[in-house]
């Protein structure tokens, strides 16, 4: 198999938001620094995703040295506001099946994105002590994120699918679509990341958690926040459907960080171990 090297990288300070795409990143056993610690949320706790609130998608939050956050949304106007990581604290939840608490941040903040988005939300933050396991084959531990620490995609996965875009009349989109936190390059064979038990990823020891099932967020612009569909999903559920996630289309992977450390864009992608072949572990753990 051809030498597989990691292409890209990004995080995604506030969930639902921009992601920021960088050269080099510290890995934790949530994923990314920075990745998904803070979310939007309505008066009910509730988080905010693009599968209802597209307008998220170009809203960009940037994390400043000195605990700060840079808020902007592609305009001239932007705000600043200083990070507390504890403090007031409020109730929050995600997909009524998580419920805990959380850090309230700037009311400023709060206002921003109130006057965005058309609708109350508050800025909230991960808790000193938060602590959330995923679920899967690795469970692992997350933030904010979905359910687990690593969204993982390859070019060879991007590939096939805008093939089969184009050859229905289609445009090919950008892998940005996808969200993921690690892009893998030089595989031939699409969507061998779903074979990957055990990986290495620069210093960083990443286990295969899950299918990363997708939703209606693909179809969603993710540089004007509106929604372009029906593609990727309609192709997607021509060769993608995944009878063991109750037939949902999957594309990419979900892992857990097995060991942190550092990973960089052009560090090796090296795989340990691959999953058997048959059915798929993961469904049966969750």
């Amino acid at each position: 198999m051809a030498d597989a090297k990691v292409s890209a990288l990004t995080y995604y300070p506030v969930k639902g938001l921009a992601g920021v795409s960088v050269d080099r990143a510290e890995v934790g056993a949530t994923g990314l620094k920075h990745d998904r610690s803070f979310m939007l949320v309505g008066p009910d706790g509730a988080f905010y995703s693009q599968r209802s609130l597209p307008a998220m998608a170009p809203l960009r939050v940037e994390v400043l040295d000195g605990d700060g956050l840079r808020l902007s949304d592609g305009g001239s106007e932007t705000l600043e506001i200083e990070v507390a990581y504890d403090g007031k604290r409020r109730d929050v939840s995600l997909f009524g099946k998580w419920f805990g608490d959380a850090v309230v941040q700037d009311p400023a903040a709060d206002a921003w994105f109130t006057e965005r988005l058309g609708r109350p939300a508050s800025l909230v933050r991960v808790t000193p002590e938060h602590e959330r396991p995923g679920w899967g084959v690795h469970p692992g531990q997350t933030g904010f994120g979905d359910a687990h620490a690593l969204l993982i995609t390859s070019l060879a996965s991007l590939d096939e699918l805008n093939a089969r875009i184009l050859e229905n009349g289609g445009e090919a989109i950008p892998m940005n679509r996808f969200r993921p936190n690690l892009v893998v390059s030089g595989w031939t064979e699409p969507h061998t990341e779903d074979r990957v038990l055990r990986a290495a990823a620069g210093a960083v020891r990443i286990g295969y958690a899950a299918r990363a099932i997708r939703c209606a967020v693909p179809t969603v612009n993710q540089a004007t926040g509106e929604k372009s569909g029906p593609e990727p999903t309609r192709t997607l559920a021509t060769y993608r459907r995944q009878p063991d996630y109750g037939g949902g289309v999957s594309f990419g992977m979900k892992a857990a960080v097995l060991e942190p450390g550092v990973v960089a864009v052009g560090d090796s992608f090296t795989v340990a171990e691959w999953l058997p072949e048959g059915p798929d572990p993961a469904p049966v753990s969750r």
